[in-house]
């Protein structure tokens, strides 16, 4: 079968993220473990914590203002600008090398570890002057991947969501999955799995677990 075959034959999964979300790094992480184990192919789609909230920003916790006014807008206008100069295929590679920075190794998302990531990947380093652009170039298109994201699950959720093909060739969407830490292998798979078929049944709503203790990102 030719490489082309192959990959046509993989379930496409669109994968909504914005770099400064740990919950989205992990899950992502998990996503990309499940693509070893199952024939899916992510496709990596950017949406914003920071046009999320904007109107509604009166509401938050003042460090939670703080945060989204001067740390979410840099990473995600660069991963866009870079979407738009570069294409679809430099999501993926970029995303990796961001939260690698921003999260694992607690460099946060600072003009330094985003100029950083952009050199892991061989991107353009003029890349970063779009971080402080307030008039950014792209917002539309910034705005439309965030609306079409979010328009399948609602204004009620946040990073990350993901969208996959239902049995009647509609998009099945769901937030989440939240998992900390992200599962490997055959619990990875385990997780898919399950997550596909709640989401599958048309009454599902939604189901939470109670924890007796905080996230765990020691393995980040």
């Amino acid at each position: 079968m030719s490489e082309a075959a192959t990959s046509s034959a993989k379930t496409p999964v669109d994968f909504w993220f914005d770099p400064l979300c740990p919950w989205a790094w992990m899950t992502s992480r998990w996503v990309l473990e499940v693509e070893k184990v199952r024939d899916i192919e992510v496709r990596w789609n950017i949406m914003s914590l920071a046009v999320l909230n904007e109107d509604k920003i009166d509401q938050l916790p003042e460090e939670y203002r703080e945060m989204l006014a001067t740390k979410a807008w840099k990473p995600v206008r660069v991963v866009t600008a870079a979407w738009q100069k570069h294409g679809a295929d430099v999501l993926g590679p970029l995303y990796t090398a961001l939260g690698t920075r921003i999260h694992n190794n607690g460099e946060g998302p600072t003009i330094e570890a985003i100029t950083g990531a952009l050199a892991d990947v061989g991107l353009p380093a003029d890349l970063i002057e779009y971080a402080d652009q307030e008039d950014f170039e792209f917002d539309a298109e910034l705005r439309a991947s965030h609306k079409e994201g979010i328009d399948k699950v609602g204004q009620e959720v946040g990073t990350p969501v993901i969208a996959v093909p239902g049995s009647d060739g509609e998009q099945i969407a769901f937030f989440g999955p939240v998992v900390t830490p992200a599962p490997k292998g055959e619990e990875a798979a385990k997780l898919w799995d399950g997550t596909l078929l709640v989401a599958s049944v048309p009454g599902f709503y939604e189901i939470k677990r109670t924890r007796t203790a905080g996230p765990d990102f020691s393995n980040l």
